[in-house]
Formats: C-alpha cells, sequence, structure tokens
C-alpha cells in the first residue's frame, strides 16, 4: 500500500493533463473559490487573452500529481483558503520565439506580512515562478532554475485582492533566458492596472535537464 502514493506521483509526472484538461479538473470547494473562479474566467482580460489564437488557456498547478501537491508552495501549500484562493489561471504564447504569459491570481487575506497587506516574499515567489514558466517553452529541455531575480516594490499589495502577472522573455542565449514582468492589480476592464511589483530575472537550464522531472510540462 505504501508504494500506492509513489507510483501515482510517477504516473502524474509520465503522464500530465493537457493544457485543457486543466481546465475541467478545478471543482471550487467553497461559495467564496466558485466566486472568485467565476470572477477570473469571466474578467474582460481573460476574455480578450481567450480570444487570441495564440495564446494557450491553463491552470499549471493543476499538472502537479495530487500526491506532490501537498509538497509544493505554490500548488499546495499557499493555495486554498484565505490563501491563494484558487489555482492561478494562465495565459500563454509558447510558439514564438520570446515566449510571454498573463497569469491572474486571487490572494487572500492568510497571506499577509503586516496586517492586510500581502507578503513581499510571496509576490517575489510568484514572480520567481511565473517568469519562469514564461520562458521555459523557449529552452532547449523546456525547463531552468533561477540564476538571479531583481525586485522592485513599487506598491504595497492589498490583502483580498485580484492581481495579474504579466512576463515577457526578451531574450535567449542557448540554455539561458532572460525575462521581465510584473504584478499589477486587476480592475474591471482589460484596461492596465497599478504596478504593485516588477522584476527581471535570468533562468538556466541544467546539463542534466533532460532527465529532470517536469512538473509543468504543457501537451
Amino acid at each position: 500500500m505504501s508504494a500506492a502514493p509513489a507510483a501515482e506521483t510517477v504516473n502524474g509526472f509520465l503522464n500530465p493533463p493537457s493544457d485543457a484538461e486543466t481546465l475541467t479538473l478545478y471543482e471550487p470547494p467553497t461559495p467564496t473559490a466558485a466566486e472568485v473562479n467565476e470572477h477570473i474566467i469571466t474578467h474582460p482580460l481573460a476574455v480578450k487573452l481567450r480570444a487570441q489564437q495564440k495564446m494557450t488557456e491553463s491552470r499549471p498547478h493543476l499538472k502537479i500529481p495530487i500526491a506532490m501537491r501537498p509538497h509544493n508552495l505554490t500548488g499546495g501549500t499557499l493555495l486554498g483558503e484565505g490563501k491563494i484562493e484558487v489555482p492561478p489561471l494562465t495565459f500563454a504564447d509558447k510558439d514564438t520565439e520570446l515566449p510571454a504569459l498573463v497569469q491572474f491570481s486571487y490572494l487572500g487575506p492568510a497571506l499577509c506580512g503586516h496586517p492586510g497587506i500581502v507578503h513581499g516574499g510571496l509576490l517575489a515567489t510568484m514572480l520567481d515562478e511565473g517568469l519562469a514558466r514564461a520562458c521555459f517553452p523557449a529552452l532547449p529541455n523546456k525547463v531552468g532554475v533561477t540564476a538571479n531575480l531583481k525586485i522592485d516594490y513599487r506598491v504595497p499589495c492589498p490583502a483580498d485582492s485580484y492581481v495579474v502577472l504579466k512576463a515577457q522573455t526578451t531574450k535567449v542565449e542557448g540554455r539561458k533566458a532572460w525575462v521581465k514582468g510584473w504584478i499589477e492589480l486587476l480592475g474591471d476592464s482589460d484596461a492596465e492596472g497599478v504596478k504593485l511589483v516588477e522584476a527581471e530575472a535570468l533562468f538556466i537550464e541544467p546539463k542534466n535537464a533532460k532527465h529532470m522531472a517536469r512538473v509543468y510540462s504543457s501537451q
């Protein structure tokens, strides 16, 4: 019996759901989560991105095998009621030399540093993951690790906020990819919101990347 979770995890890595399938895997567990989810998927910016043929829509965190989610920071520990309320919704422009990404999230009151203000470390974590995921399609084996991450905080992020992360790959050289991006408040329209934090990063594909597990692999 103890081998069952391990087998499930291995199978999950080898046979992850497709991007399209991840959109059907989430069932909101509470009325609040259902309301948040509905707001995100029907938001004018999401509707606009969904209409662009080049964009791939997904919920990448739902590619993580169920048995592994309790051991994953953003796909398990920080996901749920009062925290990252629903799995982030992502639109990615992958099939280009310099791929880009837009990701929607809702940040609840259990993510604060100061009362009512989302912890800056969470925003840094989101940028680290989001910028990495944006550039991975441009790397030879579609995976990399953070070499450096520069962050500039502009405006405090209030808790109970809808936010959108935007990332753009700016340069790729072999196993190296440079990315810039930011997190902004999500308003009521598809117009740009107030920038909360900006970042630049360099990601490098490890030499053994061909043999690494693809937690967020796409099909």
